[in-house]
Formats: C-alpha cells, structure tokens, sequence
C-alpha cells in the first residue's frame, strides 16, 4: 500500500505544529497534511485532500473534534480518527467511540505510542480494504456467471431474470429515450512476445474487459477465446465510444483489437439475437482481416460462395503435390485464399466447406495415387486440425495438412519401383499423348530398359497398358457423369472422336453410347 496521508488538527499552533514536526511520519509510512487549526478548516480541505487518517484535538473554537469527527464519518465513514487530547475522562472517550473514532490518546503521549496508534490504524484500514475488495471480487465473479448462464441459455429472460439482470448491472437499464443494449465481441491480439509473456490471454481479457466496461458503463466476459463486452448506448452512436475506448486500450496494452458488434436491441427479451449476431460477425475477422470494425449489418446479406472445388482445382493442387515443392504449395495457398477473401459474397460458412472440400480431394489423390503405383501398406489419411480453425488461420491449416499429404506421396513414392513410379505419372496425365521416352525420362530410364522393365512387371506393352488405362477412365466418366461422349474423348486424349468410337468398341465389344445404356453386359478387358 502507497504512504497513508495523515492530517492533524488542532487550534493550539504548538501542539499542531509539534504533532506534525517532532514525529517521524516518513520512515513510519506516512506523509502528513499541512495541520488544520480548526474543524471547520479541516471539513472544507478533507474532500480535496483526502487524508486516510485524522488526529483531533476534542475541544477546540468552534466546532468541536467530536462534532466533526460525526460529519466526517456520515460523509467518509473509511477515514481513521483518532482523537489526541488534553482531557483524560471516561466520558470524552465514551462519546469519542460512539462518533466512529477509532481511538483516544492523551497529548502527553510519547511519539511512539501515537506511531503505533496510526500503525494500527493503517492495518484496520488495510484489512477493511482487503475485505471489500475481496467482496466485491466474489460479487463480480456471481454477477458474471449470471450473465453467462443468460445468455448461453440461448432463450429469451423471463421476468425474475430481467429484474436480476437490473439489480446486478443497474448500468445497463434500459431508458425511455430510446437507448439499446449491444453485444459486442472483441478480438485481442498481443503485438511483441514481452507483451505475451507479461500476459496470459486471460489477464489482458481481464484487464481490457475492466476498464472497458467501468469506461462506458457495461458488463464483459471471456467467450469461447473472444472478451464479449455488453453495453447499453444510444441508436446509432455505439461506435464512436466504443472505438475511443478500444484506441485507448490498444496503446495502453501494445495490441490490436477486431470489434464485432451484433444487432442493436431493444429490450432485454431481444438479448439472444444480440449474442447470435455478434458471434456471427465476429467470425469474419479473417475474411475481413483490413477491418477493424465489423458490423453485422454490413454481412448480414451475404450469400456465400461454392462450397466444392472444381475439377481444374483438383486437377492443379495433385499436380502441385506430385511435384513435391512446399514453396510453390505454400505460395498457391495464399493466392487461393486472397481470392477469397476478395470476393463480396464470401461467409465464413461457404469457406469452411469449399477449403474442406479442397482437403478431401487431395486426401483421395493420396489414396488413388497409392493403388496406381502398387502401393502395398494401406494408406492413412490423418486429420490433424479442426474443421473450425479453417475460418479462422486457414493458411496454417491448409499448408499443414496439404504438406503432410506431399510427405506421405513423397514417402510412398521412394519405396516403389520405377515402374510403379511410372503408372502413378500415366494415370495423372491420361488426357495428354505421353510417349514412352517421356515417361522413361520422367522415372530417370533409358528407354528401351524401361520397355523391358515395364512389360516384364506389368504384363503389357507400353501402348496396350495405357490404351487400357485410358478407356477405363471413358468408361467411369460414361457411368457416373452426365458428359457429352466427345467430352470425354477430349478428356482422356483423343480429339477423333470416330477413331476413340473404333477403338472403344475394338476393346470393349460395345460402342461408347452401347456401353452407357448397358454398361453391366460389357465384358472385362483384364
């Protein structure tokens, strides 16, 4: 605790000026006021002054030290009086006590019994404090576990709730002139690590959400990670104190703060669409990472984006992953999501989907890569985050997953054969006209080696394994899509579309057309 401020009064100059002199107040702890030579003097400084601890003369011109030390206690009952006078009788002591007064020398007393008297009254004023604050601690913790439940309940407070809520955050009662209650959620991101080390999250919520609410006269919580700030305003002016105080705060803490703000309401009935609206313009932070203020109106009619990858996607992230080069993954990454984030129409909902679907496909690449090159050992696809997190650090998510899924191929790939190596690169690359000294070159052969490899592990010329390789694609792409059979011509690599026809019909027995009406009476081509 700081010095205690002591102020005597007493109308006799030598004794005032004595008490205040003689005494070692300083090395003791305290610092002493310039003495008051009345009562009347001592009334009108002590609300300027503040002293923590008086010492009285009883009788003095005018007002007595009684008759203050009565007003002093209905104005500041926590001042420490102690009255220091000339008059040993029981009946000046008795009245003393009955005034508040915490104690009764005589001015014949030696310096270290007035000492110990303003020690003892420092530790009643010590303990007094300690006990209040910790009242008030436990106060606030009910008050906020109150709050919690009202809103996760997720229903609207009935009457006993609504007049709990008044008696418990008077603050926040709503008026006839039109005010609002708002919620708003308040992202806090420390900006250097002596600032992360000095604060765990919890205690920067604490002190932020504090002050913030003594400032504009609400209520805060820590909310799933976020400090949710409750404040009672008038309709259309929330932003501007609210921002004054988030600066403040922000250069008081060394950090950015994202503020969400959910729909303004009018009654306390209304305080779940309050929550629901904030949480959900709280959760655009990363799509709108330039805004410092997100207002649920302003996303309110957003209708989303596509929430599958398309087949051009697919095809570009294998080949980024057959390639095996982080940097040029990592750099795809934030293009793609830079595009998101540039586009109008985008929610955190149709995100989440679209990057989720993007991780799946490469998943099935994994697993299609696998069976392609013979892979023997049963592939594991792993998920190692949180659907969620891909609103909220998407970059971190994507990368982490798509290089694990680079490793595994990469790790696959170096215990297989050339061979296997080189039926994985066939199959990606099915619509282009790969030769055999492509591929050869591809898998590091000669290639009249690799002929011979190749037919003795396979079974088949080079020619005859991809011909079949292609029509199987034709033939999946004829059951399960809805293409145009030049379509699918084009797509595995034929742009004749009566020579792909011959040859379909040659290996199959069927024409393409045949084949897709009855595509159960074809014969294998094993």
């Amino acid at each position: 605790m700081a010095t205690l401020k002591v102020l005597i009064v007493d109308d006799e100059v030598i004794i005032r000026n004595g008490l205040s002199t003689v005494i070692n107040w300083a090395d003791n702890g305290f610092t002493v006021l310039t003495p008051a030579a009345s009562a009347e003097e001592a009334l009108q400084r002590i609300p300027v002054e503040m002293p923590e601890i008086i010492f009285t003369d009883i009788r003095m011109t005018g007002l007595s030290g009684l008759d203050m030390a009565h007003e002093v206690k209905q104005q500041y009952p926590e001042i420490e009086i102690i009255v220091i006078s000339g008059y040993d009788e029981f009946s000046y002591a008795q009245q003393a006590m009955r005034e508040g007064v915490s104690d009764y020398l005589l001015k014949t007393s030696r310096p270290g019994e007035i000492i110990e008297a303003a020690v003892q009254a420092r530790e009643r004023l010590i303990q007094r404090r300690l006990s209040q604050a910790k009242g008030k601690a436990q106060e606030l913790v009910v008050s906020r576990g109150f709050l919690r439940r009202l809103l996760a309940s997720g229903a609207p407070p009935d009457g006993q709730a609504e007049a709990e809520l008044w008696e418990r955050y008077p603050q926040l009662r709503l008026e006839t002139n039109g005010s609002v209650l708002q919620i708003w959620m308040l992202s806090v991101h420390t900006l250097h690590q002596e600032e992360e080390e000095r604060f765990a999250l919890g205690e920067l919520h604490s002190l932020i959400g504090t002050a913030m609410a003594e400032g504009l006269h609400g209520a805060w919580l820590e909310w799933n990670g976020s400090l949710l700030l409750l404040v009672r305003t008038e309709p259309n002016s929330g932003w501007g104190r609210v921002d004054s105080a988030l600066r403040k705060m922000e250069s008081a803490h060394d950090c950015r703060i994202t503020a969400a703000s959910g729909r303004p309401v009018s009654s306390v009935r209304e305080l779940p669409v309050a929550l629901s609206t904030a949480v959900e313009a709280s959760s655009y932070e990363w799509l709108l990472h330039s805004e410092r203020h997100i207002r649920y109106e302003d996303i309110e009619e957003r209708k989303g984006i596509r929430t599958v990858c398309s087949v051009e996607e697919e095809t570009e992230l294998s080949s980024l992953l057959r390639a095996g080069q982080s940097a040029d993954l990592r750099a795809w990454v934030t293009d793609l999501l830079g595009r998101i984030q540039s586009q109008g129409q985008a929610t955190p909902g149709s995100v989440q989907a679209y990057l989720h679907s993007l991780i799946i496909s490469a998943q099935r690449w994994l697993i299609r890569a696998a069976t392609s090159i013979g892979y023997a050992s049963p592939v594991k696809v792993e998920e190692t985050y949180d659907i969620r997190e891909l609103t909220k650090t998407p970059e971190k998510v994507l990368v982490d997953s798509l290089e694990l899924i680079m490793k595994q191929y990469r790790d696959m790939v170096s215990t297989t054969s050339p061979v296997q190596r080189a039926i994985s690169f066939i199959h990606e690359h099915l619509g282009q006209s790969l030769s055999l000294q492509q591929v050869a070159k591809h898998v590091h052969m000669n290639p009249n080696y690799f002929s011979e490899m190749f037919k003795k592990e396979t079974g088949q010329n080079y020619i005859e394994f991809v011909t079949q390789a292609k029509l199987r694609k034709a033939m999946h792409l004829l059951r399960e899509t809805p293409a145009k059979i030049s379509e699918i011509a084009n797509e595995i690599g034929y742009e004749d579309i009566k020579y792909f026809n011959r040859l379909f019909k040659k290996w199959t027995g069927q024409t393409p057309s045949e084949y897709r009406a009855n595509p159960e009476f074809c014969p294998s081509m094993d």
